[in-house]
């Protein structure tokens, strides 16, 4: 997988994830079991983008051009 799409893929579930917590504590007021619902899948997906970021420390960059001509 190219590092590209994992920096794409780290944003979007960390911020998504912030999202739907913050989402889930406001349903949370009139309908509890939903808002709770909604914060927890938020905060797995959000520690999942975390998760990727120590993936992404770990992977190697790769030159899109291997010449070594000079």
């Amino acid at each position: 997988m190219k590092t590209s799409t994992v920096d794409t893929l780290i944003w979007v579930l960390v911020y998504g994830g912030l999202i739907l917590v913050g989402l889930g504590v406001s349903v949370q007021r009139s309908d509890n079991g939903l808002g709770l619902g909604l914060a927890i899948v938020g905060g797995v997906v959000a520690v999942v983008g975390f998760a990727l970021i120590y993936v992404r420390s770990r992977m190697n960059e790769t030159p899109l051009n291997k010449d070594t001509t000079p």
